[in-house]
């Protein structure tokens, strides 16, 4: 079985507030865009996960969340066959584009329908979000409002026609340091969520593009100007709007035409800011995994 395991970008992402169980409370509008990793994934006769990776700094044991994922079904339905799984990458690593939390996605849907084991899309994300806070959204994918710590998700109507440019920097950023370039009582401006709901419904691209931001944004630009730089470049080069997506450092921009993509794709590419340039459609959830 060959799985498809997508990326997501953030429209507008919140952090309401530091819970007492050390958690953050997020409010943020998740979509899949076309840019995605492969998981292949068969039975075995011998038992246990085997699982390797086109990457050498991708783990292929525990760590790994496509690992976890599996095992954490295979332990709870006691399947004493074997699963062998082959995971090529080509989200970035520590993007902030949910890539680990995808292929976790890919790897629940995979031994469901390996196995036959009969669960709901909702009772697959149940189980996800103990793997990861991402991983339930990766599951359901499309448009969303994600809030809570990003698990408790509301379905949207499919975002507003666009083209989506991904840029990413040769510098990898954990979700740890963005929250710790983060000041939570000095954040000035937030995205406005509520409106955007309200664009997307609409089918709005322009005044959605308007409302969004990413909170994260500015300490992280502090830190890595060339975060900046990329979108700055992209606004320059026909972009309605571009952002970090997540907790960075990918920058993404969305276009209102294919053409004007393309020339921003060429163009980025020369300037060697990027060391990850890629053209990405939207992800409508009507389609299928």
């Amino acid at each position: 079985m060959r799985l498809r395991a997508m990326a997501k970008i953030n429209l507008g992402l919140d952090v309401i507030r530091k819970r007492e169980d050390g958690y953050h409370e997020v409010r943020m509008i998740m979509q899949t865009i076309r840019m995605y990793d492969v998981l292949d994934i068969r039975k075995k006769q011998n038992p246990g996960i085997s699982l390797s990776t086109n990457l050498p700094y991708v783990p292929s044991d525990e760590r790994n969340l496509v690992y976890k994922a599996a095992k954490l079904l295979m332990d709870e339905f006691d399947i004493k066959e074997g699963l062998s799984m082959r995971l090529s990458k080509s989200i970035p690593v520590a993007a902030g584009m949910a890539g680990g939390s995808s292929d976790a996605a890919a790897a629940f849907v995979g031994v469901n329908r390996l196995f036959r084991l009969g669960l709901s899309q909702e009772e697959l994300m149940e189980r996800a979000v103990r793997i990861g806070a991402d991983v339930p959204y990766c599951i359901m994918r499309g448009t969303a409002l994600a809030e809570g710590i990003g698990e408790k998700l509301t379905p949207l109507s499919a975002m507003p026609e666009g083209y989506v440019l991904i840029g990413k920097p040769g510098i990898n950023v954990s979700t740890k340091t963005a929250y710790e370039n983060l000041k939570l009582d000095a954040v000035e401006k937030r995205p406005d969520i509520d409106g955007m709901i309200q664009d997307i419904q609409n089918k709005d691209l322009y005044s959605m593009t308007e409302k969004m931001v990413n909170v994260f944004e500015p300490g992280l630009m502090e830190k890595y100007p060339v975060i900046g730089e990329i979108r700055d470049f992209m606004e320059e080069r026909g972009a309605l709007k571009a952002m970090m997506s997540g907790s960075g450092p990918t920058v993404f921009g969305i276009f209102d035409s294919k053409e004007k993509m393309n020339a921003a794709v060429a163009a980025l590419r020369k300037t060697g800011l990027a060391k990850t340039v890629f053209a990405a459609g939207i992800y409508n959830r009507s389609e299928q995994q």
